[in-house]
C-alpha cells in the first residue's frame, strides 16, 4: 500500500496550554528551530476544566510566540493524531519533563502509532528549571496570590492573574 504524503518538515505540538508557560514556549521555541513550520494545537480536552477558553488560550500563544515567524497557533478538536494528519504534518512533537511525564507520552506514543504508524513522535526533555512546572501548579500559585514571574511571559502573567481575582 503506497505512504500518504506528509511533510516531515513539518511538527505539531499539541496540549491544553491553560495557560502556556515558559516551559511551552521552550518546546515552541526548539521545535521552531528543528522543523520549517511548527503548528501548536490547542485541544479541547473533555476531562478538564479549564481557566481560559480556547480562544483565550490560542490569542495568548499567538501574542507570546509571535518572534517565531515558523509557528502557526490553531484549536482543534477529536484525536491528535488525525490532526496531526490533517495538518500535512509526519512529526508529533512532545515535551517531557519527569519520569511520570515518559511513562505516560510513551503510552500515547504507543497509541498514536497504531492509530496511525507515518505519524512519529519527537521527544523534547524540558530544561531543568522547567521541570517542575506544570499549568494546575501555576492557576493554584494565582489563586493563592504568589509570584508568577519567573514562570510566565508577562502577558500571560496579567491574564491569569486576572483571571484568578474573578473566580
Amino acid at each position: 500500500m503506497p505512504k500518504s504524503i506528509l511533510n516531515p518538515r513539518i511538527a505539531v505540538y499539541t496540549g491544553t496550554f491553560d495557560p502556556v508557560h515558559r516551559g511551552h514556549l521552550d518546546v515552541i521555541e526548539r521545535g521552531s528551530f528543528l522543523f520549517d513550520k511548527l503548528i501548536v494545537g490547542v485541544g479541547i480536552n473533555p476531562d478538564k476544566t479549564t481557566f481560559f477558553d480556547i480562544d483565550e488560550r490560542v490569542r495568548l500563544i499567538e501574542e507570546v510566540s509571535k518572534n517565531f515567524p515558523n509557528v502557526e497557533v490553531e484549536k482543534f478538536d477529536g484525536l491528535t493524531v488525525r490532526y496531526v494528519r490533517d495538518r500535512g504534518a509526519r512529526i508529533m512533537v512532545r515535551g517531557l519533563r519527569t519520569l511520570s511525564d515518559m511513562e505516560y507520552e510513551f503510552t500515547m506514543s504507543l497509541m498514536n502509532r497504531n492509530l496511525d504508524s507515518e505519524i512519529e513522535t519527537v521527544f523534547l526533555m524540558a530544561k531543568e528549571e522547567f521541570s517542575h512546572v506544570s499549568s494546575s501548579l501555576l492557576r493554584q500559585i494565582a489563586q493563592l496570590g504568589g509570584d508568577l514571574t519567573k514562570f510566565l511571559p508577562e502577558p500571560v502573567k496579567v491574564a491569569l492573574i486576572e483571571r484568578a481575582k474573578r473566580k
